[in-house]
């Protein structure tokens, strides 16, 4: 289930809700009891490296074709 964050006008508080997507637009009440709440913009951030691709080097990228169409041939 999505994780919303939102804030409150009244108080300043920020603070999460679990709901499902169609209810990503209804109204949320603060912890505190407020209604003047705005929902934030959020973002996600994933990183990292996994084992396998730290301990081998990617491979080199080879030369000719590829690409858009011209690229690869298919124009006259």
């Amino acid at each position: 289930m999505p994780r919303y964050e939102y804030r409150c006008r009244t108080c300043g508080d920020t603070f999460e809700l679990n709901r499902p997507m169609a209810e990503s637009a209804a109204p949320a009440s603060c912890p505190a009891g407020h209604d003047d709440t705005v929902k934030l913009l959020s973002t996600v951030a994933v990183g990292g490296v996994s084992r396998a691709s730290a301990a081998a080097p990617a491979p080199a990228p080879r030369g000719g074709g590829g690409g858009g169409c011209c690229g690869g041939g298919c124009c006259g």
